[in-house]
């Protein structure tokens, strides 16, 4: 069967509903197990990055019958700290300007749309056509609303505290990823947090050179990562 690489919640050609809780991480999982069941198979190998590799994670711990296998790209798992809330540990470490902390308010006049930008080598201008083209559709509610929900995600996941994924994984970060190099991620990956909340931990592998998009920095390097992780099944 081939892969099937979908548009999530609020992305792409897929509704984008207005409503923060229609983002919820139940909502988000649901959707990823309904396209499995429309697959009509009892298990599918798993790749996916950022976001998609959150949800990922919270796929294999809620319904891990349904993967063979998880080949995670940037974002570890998410170990819940049941004494702080997420919002509140990225401001705590990075100031109320962080990004993350900026999406839980309005759009309002702190944002500047004519700031100048220089896009990375990696994206193309037919990558930036078709981004523009979808959001041009959407608008950028979705996305931020994946953003609106984390504390939400926090308290949703407090049943599941302290448990551990146990679907074979293979991790893939770039060295210069801020996801890798803050928080103290260095420090989780390497130095036993993360092999014990992911016993079946498999593989963890820092690419040289790749920031926080190895997936289109070094998309064949990222590729053979992955052919050569599912063939082992």
């Amino acid at each position: 069967m081939p892969w099937r690489p979908p548009d999530l919640c609020g992305n792409g050609d897929t509704e984008a509903p207005a409503s923060i809780s229609s983002y919820t991480i139940f909502h988000l999982v649901g959707d990823v197990v309904g396209l499995i069941d429309s697959l009509g198979v009892d298990q599918v190998f798993l790749v996916a990055h950022d976001w998609g590799a959150l949800i990922g994670w919270y796929l294999c711990l809620f319904r891990p019958e349904l993967i063979k296998a998880y080949v995670c790209l940037s974002s570890p798992f998410l170990r819940r700290n049941p004494n702080k809330r997420i919002v509140d540990h990225l401001h705590d470490f990075y100031g109320e300007d962080y990004y993350v902390c900026r999406f839980q308010g309005e759009y309002g006049t702190g944002f500047n749309p004519d700031t100048p930008d220089t896009l990375p080598y990696w994206l193309t201008k037919d990558d930036l056509t078709y981004f523009v083209t979808k959001f041009e559709k959407t608008g950028f509610t979705g996305g931020l609303n994946y953003y609106r929900n984390i504390d939400l995600l926090w308290e949703l996941t407090a049943p599941w505290n302290g448990a551990k994924t146990l679907v074979p994984v293979k991790f893939i970060t770039g060295e210069l990823d801020m996801v890798y190099t803050s928080l103290g991620m260095k420090e989780y990956i390497h130095g036993g947090g993360f092999k014990e909340d992911v016993p079946n931990l498999e593989e963890v592998i820092v690419q040289k050179g790749v920031a926080h998009f190895n997936n289109q920095e070094a998309e064949e390097e990222i590729s053979n990562h992955i052919y050569e992780f599912i063939k082992k099944f």
